[in-house]
């Protein structure tokens, strides 16, 4: 006879989502003494005149909470940055929020403008939280998928991305540049987008904590959807400082949009982890006022790093996707003989000491991602030669 005890006391809806793909292999790379290319955070620090703020703060007594939409300074420096990058206008007071990273900005927006049964478009392959925000609120994910097109580069089928939009669409779900696949959406598929979303009067929420990262052979530049028609208004924009800065365990981010859609996310967000990382706030703000030089070094160091990893998966037989943003890359196994990235990713560390991540994980159809895996390159130089090289070496 099954007791209380006994059953799985999670809700129903979350017991699909376990342990994060992310958790298992980081774990799998400390027991093998693997090279971590799994999970996506950087081996180095971020820019000194950050870190020196940070240290200044903590000694300087600002160590309590901080006020629940973000401390001043910080909301006043991402107001500037979007004006100063994107052209955007927001006011600091109330249109920005400062959130615990782009994840939980994530998850306040959806709780914050979904009921149970609305439906939330997105595009797989997809950051594993978005998944697990949309079921968080009872909503419905309809989701797009993106391929690989004969140029290699990844792409959508316009009338499916139609199809996905109905009466219960309650909000469009985009991440540009793109995490898995490293795709920068272009501003002929973002008008699609925009457009639908005006048709359907749907909100967008985008996440763009990788916004500076597109690289210069990309087949265009960063576009925010909020600059595009009609948007602004419909539009809650994510970023954080956690990519940009290399700081990702900092967890700071920001939401910034029209006043009744960021309060509507600050009224969820209080009840989640209500304010976060006092005294590394006025640091991120320290960040982002750094001069356009090291945006444009950070891009050009982490677009090296890509071309050094893209030529050693090639080299090591993998069908390589090269990607025009981020700081991930995704490979076809099939060259291989790999048939399933699961399996592949869980043997790779005992045979040849590397840590990748398996793609189809972040699709609801996992045979469309069946054979390809990703890489992150945002690693010292020497640490991806190292990676390359027990790649390149026979499996025993």
């Amino acid at each position: 006879m099954t007791t209380t005890a006994d059953a799985d006391p999670l809700v129903a809806r979350m017991r699909p989502f376990g342990t994060t793909i992310f958790a298992e292999m980081s774990a799998l790379a400390v027991r093998t003494g693997a090279v971590n290319l799994g999970q996506g955070f950087p081996d180095t620090d971020g820019p000194p005149e950050m870190l020196a703020a940070a240290a200044e703060a903590l000694r300087s007594g600002r160590n309590q909470y901080p006020p629940g939409p973000g401390v001043p300074e910080l909301r006043a420096a991402v107001s500037a940055h979007q004006r100063r990058f994107w052209g955007l206008e927001y006011d600091p007071d109330g249109e920005v929020v400062v959130t615990a990273g782009a994840t939980e900005a994530i998850a306040a927006a959806i709780l914050g403008l979904c009921e149970p049964g609305d439906e939330v478009v997105c595009f797989e392959p997809y950051y594993d939280s978005y998944a697990a925000s949309i079921t968080l609120a009872g909503a419905v994910r309809r989701p797009v998928t993106l391929r690989p097109d004969p140029e290699g580069r990844y792409a959508f089928d316009p009338d499916a991305l139609r199809a996905a939009f109905g009466p219960r669409t309650r909000l469009v779900l985009l991440n540009s540049p793109h995490n898995p696949t490293g795709k920068v959406f272009t501003p002929g598929e973002l008008e699609l987008v925009a457009q639908l979303c005006r048709e359907h009067g749907a909100y967008a929420v985008t996440d763009e904590v990788y916004e500076h990262l597109v690289f210069t052979d990309a087949a265009s530049g960063h576009v925010p959807l909020a600059t595009l028609p009609g948007m602004w208004e419909r539009t809650l924009r994510i970023s954080s400082a956690g990519k940009t800065f290399s700081c990702t365990g900092w967890k700071v981010g920001w939401v910034s949009g029209p006043r009744p859609l960021v309060s509507a996310v600050l009224r969820v967000k209080q009840f989640l982890t209500f304010v976060n990382a006092a005294p590394l706030q006025p640091a991120v703000a320290v960040a982002l006022a750094l001069p356009d030089d090291y945006f444009a070094e950070f891009r050009r160091g982490m677009q090296a790093r890509r071309d050094q990893l893209v030529g050693g998966l090639t080299d090591a037989g993998f069908g390589v996707l090269v990607p025009e943003g981020t700081y991930f890359v995704t490979a076809d196994i099939g060259p291989l003989g790999g048939v399933d990235g699961v399996d592949f990713c869980r043997s790779l560390p005992e045979r040849c000491g590397v840590v990748a991540v398996p793609t189809q994980v972040f699709y609801d159809d996992p045979e469309a991602g069946r054979r390809l895996v990703r890489f992150a390159f945002c690693k010292r130089p020497e640490v991806l030669t190292e990676a390359v090289g027990r790649l390149r070496r026979p499996a025993g």
